[in-house]
């Protein structure tokens, strides 16, 4: 009988750097990678929120404020990190959404420094001190394939971290580089809008979704994990949207 050799990477004693970490999808990630056992180092350009996400993670966590436009400083900081074996980026500030009439050049430019070339930058800068079996996982968005009136700006950011994703899968190998393409879920991402809103629009979604309801961060954040640890996946996009691609 033919033998299988299992490819799966365990997460116990491994070290994460999370961009972003602090809120939503990336504290989500947090919270659970810490539960399978590793020591886990969470950036933000906020030091208070850093400081508000380490009192509700386990001790030993770390965590740094980092601007992640800033290229020397993010340098620094993966010098300061040294040798680590997973890299999350799920950095962004809110959704910035306007019409094209309505469009701040300047506005959008800084969308796309915070998103897109903050990764290209801790991507850069991160993967010489990745261990040889390591992983980057970038976020995307259903909206890079189902966009809606005003979601340019969002849409192309999302459509260009897909695009990086399978390039650097190749560019980087062996290390695997993936992202993960989540849908409408809980998060501050919507912090834009008012309360009403917010709940108005999780509805108006959720009632659409075949799983009828939006999602929670702590479920995209089992993508994460499932990434990190499949030894034999790079350069896909997982998608995890509670079939909003199907509606």
């Amino acid at each position: 009988m033919e033998t299988t050799q299992s490819t799966d990477i365990s997460l116990q004693n491994s070290r994460i750097v999370i961009a972003g970490g602090t809120s939503g999808i990336g504290f989500a990630v947090a919270q659970a990678a810490a539960r399978a056992g590793a020591a886990v180092t969470i950036a933000s350009s906020s030091l208070r929120r850093v400081q508000e996400a380490l009192e509700h993670l386990p001790k030993g966590t770390r965590g740094e404020a980092v601007d992640f436009t800033d290229e020397a400083r993010v340098s620094t900081f993966f010098e300061r990190v040294g040798a680590f074996d997973h890299l999350v980026y799920t950095a962004g500030e809110s959704l910035f959404l306007q019409t094209l009439a309505e469009l701040s050049i300047a506005e959008a430019r800084n969308a796309f420094d915070v998103r897109y070339w903050g990764a290209v930058t801790a991507v850069k800068h991160a993967a010489p001190y990745l261990r040889s079996g390591g992983s980057i996982t970038l976020t995307s968005g259903v909206a890079s394939s189902r966009p809606l009136p005003t979601w340019a700006i969002p849409s192309s950011i999302l459509g260009a971290m897909e695009s990086l994703t399978r390039a650097l899968a190749v560019e980087l190998a062996p290390l695997r580089v993936n992202a993960v393409k989540p849908g409408v879920l809980r998060t501050n991402l919507w912090s834009n809008m008012s309360e009403e809103d917010r709940n108005g629009l999780y509805e108006a979604v959720g009632n659409k979704l075949p799983v009828q309801r939006v999602g929670e961060a702590s479920e995209v954040a089992n993508a994460y994990l499932y990434l990190m640890q499949q030894g034999y996946s790079t350069g896909q996009v997982i998608v995890v949207d509670g079939g909003h691609m199907l509606v």
